[in-house]
Parts: C-alpha cells; structure tokens; sequence
C-alpha cells in the first residue's frame, strides 16, 4: 500500500514516514522542502507545493492510496492582523482543496486532514468532545474550519476522511510561542499568566500525532474527527512551577487579571502589533480539555505523553540537548 504525505517534511511527517516504512509501505513525501533525513532512503521524494493547483495535478495518486494531509500554516510566526488572512488561507484551505480535487479525479479516496482544536473557540462544555460547537475566534481556526467543511462536503462523494484536531504539538523540531517563555525562564525573570494559572494548559506530542495518523490509515479512513491531546493535563501554575524547579530558575509566576490583560492584548492587535495570536491569549484562562475517547474507543490510540515531561523535554532541546523519545515520555495507562 501506498501512503503519501503531504508536508511529510515537515514536524508530524518525520515520525509518521519511518512508522510507515517499518510496516513495509511504500512512503511518498510531497513538500516544498527535502531534509537530510534517513528515512529518504526507503521514501520518496516529490517536490510540489500544494498551493500550485497545476504542480498538485502532478502528483500521482492511485486508487489504492492513502493521503495524509500534514501541511498547514501555524500560529508561529505570529502575524499582523492584517496579514492573517493571506498567510493562513493559501496553504490550509486553497492547497488541502487542490489536493482533494486531484484525489477525485485520480479516483483515490483515502484521506486523513489534520486541523486543530482552535475551530472550537470559546468553551461552550466542558470536556470538549468532537460535537462542541465551532466557533474559531481569528483566521488559522477558520481556516481550519473551511477545510472541515470541505472534507465533509467530500465524504458524500463517497471519500473517506478521517479528520484529526490536534491540541498544541509539542516536541523536537519546534518551540514556537514556547521560546519566549524559555527565555524569560533562562532570564531569571517573572512569568506573567493570563489569569490564575489555576485552569489546565494540555499538550499533545508529535509522536501521538504520528501514532494516530498510522492508526486511521489502519483503519482505512473513519468517516470521522478525533480530538489529539494527553490524559490528565495539570494546572498551568503546577506546569510552569515544574518546569521552572527542573530549569534552576529563579523566575516566579505572576498571575494576572484575566480580562484586562486581553483588552490590553486586544489594543496592540488592532493597531498591528501583535504580542500575542487572539486564538491564544482569548482562551488562555478558560477551562478547556479536549476529550479524546472517540479516537481511544475507534481506533485504540492512547496518549502516551506527560504534559510535563513533554514541556521539559522542549526546554533541554531549546537549551541545546535534544531529549530522545523514550527519555520525554511517561507512559500512561490505558
């Protein structure tokens, strides 16, 4: 069977190609870059970016085949306000729809869309299962939204999607908003929270995401979404405390009114500099964990990662020791 992976250059792509390999599948990367890496010597490489609508009809898609769509613009770099729209749009909805579009007309119709938990927005229940309301709160999240949307739209064409919503992926190869924190941390100086700190902050590993990529492809494809993140997530205050006792730091937590912090967050969005994303700082001090049974009860997946442990581990590759998988992870039970 074969498996291509769209942006499998990139941070889910570079665990999920060798899980694939080592099942003995044929592995196809399609992406706008190709990396030194050693999985390039079983998989192979197309280059191609999916927001060129003649460059995706290049890519040879079979019947039989199983995609994984991986390529999305993120959160990081932050993006003005004004830019957003541009920025988010091309790659997360115009290139995933291109790439359904030559799916249909090659007659394949096996495909898995990562998007994120950002399309739910504000929390309206508490956990958040798959059928929470969707409300993103700026472009990456409607982005995200619009492809949903599209997928679903192909599932009555006869497609099987099975559609995954990541919380925050977190592990080697990115850090993104998490640099600034490490830098106040490295500085001895206060860690300022929107809110108590009281609220729970959840994760997910790049290796769950890759795990249940390699798991829907499995499943030939639910017609269905799952929401990715780790079991049990703790307090933003006991996250942040444990990772600045492993650090040495001196760095206390400063709570911070909650409400007004985001108005003053609001006022340098407006006028074009960002601090932080409005997807961010808008549900920062809300109560939201995402429940992740369906993908538990449909496909067997379990998250395998500790929220601390993840966060530490993302600290010692930031500081310059890169942690193994075996040695950032705590393995949970079932």
């Amino acid at each position: 069977m074969k498996h291509i992976l769209i942006g499998g250059d990139g941070f889910v792509g570079r665990h999920l190609a060798p899980l694939l390999l080592a099942d003995g599948a044929e592995v196809v990367v399609v992406d706008v870059t190709r990396s030194d890496l050693p999985h390039y010597a079983d998989a192979t490489h197309i280059t191609c970016d999916i927001r060129d609508a003649d460059a995706v009809r290049r890519i040879p898609f079979g019947p039989d085949d199983i995609v994984h769509n991986l390529a999305a613009k993120m959160l990081s770099p932050l993006q003005k306000r004004r830019d957003r729209h541009a920025f988010f749009w091309p790659t997360n909805f115009t290139g995933a729809s291109n790439v359904l579009d030559q799916m249909r007309a090659s007659g394949a119709h096996h495909f898995i869309q990562f998007t994120t938990d950002m399309i739910y927005g504000h929390t309206v229940e508490n956990p958040q299962t798959e059928s929470h309301p969707r409300a993103p709160l700026g472009e990456y999240g409607a982005s995200k939204l619009a492809i949903e949307e599209r997928c679903e739209a192909m599932r009555a064409e006869g497609m099987m999607i099975t559609i995954m919503r990541p919380r925050l992926i977190i592990g080697p190869g990115r850090l993104g908003i998490l640099a600034k924190l490490f830098k106040l941390i490295d500085a001895n100086l206060p860690v300022p929270m929107i809110g108590s700190g009281k609220h729970p902050y959840q994760f997910v590993s790049v290796y769950d995401c890759a795990q249940a990529s390699y798991l829907a492809a499995k499943y030939q494809c639910p017609n269905a979404a799952y929401n990715l993140g780790s079991k049990n997530p703790p307090s933003v205050r006991a996250l942040l405390g444990s990772l600045i006792k492993a650090a040495g730091s001196r760095s206390v937590l400063v709570p911070t009114p909650g409400p007004l912090v985001k108005l003053t967050l609001a006022a340098f969005d407006r006028v074009n500099l960002p601090i932080m994303d409005p997807e961010q700082y808008l549900i920062a001090d809300e109560y939201c964990v995402r429940d992740t049974t369906a993908i538990e009860t449909d496909l067997g997946w379990r998250a395998r990662h500790d929220d601390s442990a993840m966060l530490n581990a993302a600290y010692a590759e930031y500081r310059g020791h890169p942690v193994p998988e075996k040695a950032s992870a705590e393995i949970l039970p079932a």
